[in-house]
């Protein structure tokens, strides 16, 4: 085993096995986009997995959105042995120890608003408790990772964040334009967190990060969720190794707090909507019907989160840095965000 690195104050079961440490682990898995059902739920339990911030939204407005979060309720009734609709890090941490996952759920978009802020405060009694910015265009919040252009957090933006962090709403970055996502953190008096990305000197692509971005996260007590889906890491030939070794490396840089994961799972969809994913109503399919891209062998579901704790063991994390990564750092965020801000 090679030195440990991150917090050095080992965790007092430091001679537990990879699997035993991962079986006693709270792991929070900070975004998965999956077609949920008994079966998916099922995959989470198998990989170890406690807490989910779950998409209900992408593109949907305020009433197709209530109908998702209805579906929700629905299921979580439906399969009460498994599954519970969370707003606090204890009820993460409480589910841990029942037994079931607990389900926190989020917006990839700010489009369930629509232009009215007070939304923010409805759809956070419903439930809500994560909401990313910005999905892939530029919306009445600001822009988004894949305009030439970035706008910058709008007027009606920053209201929409005051609003979210007056409630307790946890601001998610992942998709936001590099100067939108600068003008959120200035805003925010709240931490903020980018849920499901990576760094860009680990792989080129707009839907990463550059370091301006994640320090300015992570230096005002945010998170980032390094992610799994394979056009952030680097196709099917990324290596599990490689992996671990950026998140070894984002621990050095950023300290061992401020680092967890985010997979972007998206289990249990048909070729359809990858479609309607990437471009929504907003824009006709392209000549070339989209398509999923294939993951690494090494990691195709939740099932296989167990590796992940193996492959952090095997690059020289201690365990307390590894419980901090697979879901300790996210539980602390949400207890810093979820009870809200008294805003001035």
């Amino acid at each position: 085993m090679p030195e440990p690195r991150g917090n050095t104050a080992l965790h007092d079961t430091e001679h537990l096995s990879a699997t035993q440490l991962h079986a006693s682990a709270t792991i929070v898995d900070g975004l998965q986009i999956s077609n949920w059902d008994r079966a998916t739920l099922q995959e989470l339990r198998a990989g170890g997995i406690s807490g989910v911030n779950a998409t209900c939204a992408v593109w949907e407005g305020p009433a197709d959105t209530l109908k998702a979060i209805g579906d929700w309720y629905q299921l979580a009734a439906k399969n009460p042995d498994l599954v519970t609709l969370a707003k606090t890090g204890d009820q993460v941490r409480q589910a841990k120890l029942d037994g079931r996952i607990a389900v926190l759920l989020g917006f990839q978009n700010t489009s369930p608003f629509g232009d009215d802020f007070k939304l923010v405060e409805v759809f956070h009694q419903l439930g809500v408790k994560i909401a990313q910015l910005t999905y892939n265009i530029q919306n009445l919040v600001g822009g988004s990772c894949y305009e030439p252009e970035d706008s910058g957090l709008t007027r009606f933006g920053r209201t929409i964040v005051s609003e979210m962090n007056r409630v307790g709403m946890l601001i998610d970055l992942s998709h936001v334009g590099n100067r939108t996502s600068l003008d959120a953190v200035e805003a925010s008096v709240a931490p903020v967190a980018i849920t499901h990305s990576n760094p860009t000197w680990f792989v080129e692509n707009p839907r990463n990060k550059p370091d301006e971005v994640i320090r300015a996260v992570t230096e005002n007590g945010g998170v980032l969720g390094c992610c799994l889906y394979p056009l952030v890491i680097g196709g099917k030939k990324a290596t599990l190794e490689g992996f671990c070794q950026m998140i070894a490396r984002l621990v050095d840089e950023l300290g061992p707090d401020r680092v967890g994961l985010g997979s972007d799972c998206t289990r249990n969809w048909d070729q359809d909507f990858v479609g309607w994913l990437r471009n929504g109503r907003w824009q006709p399919e392209g000549e070339t019907k989209a398509s999923w891209p294939e993951w690494p062998e090494w990691f195709v579901g939740p099932e296989d989160f167990p590796r992940l704790t193996d492959g952090l063991a095997k690059v020289g994390l201690d365990e307390t840095t590894i419980r901090g990564v697979l879901g300790e750092n996210w539980l602390r965020l949400f207890d810093d965000v979820f009870p809200g801000r008294t805003i001035r």
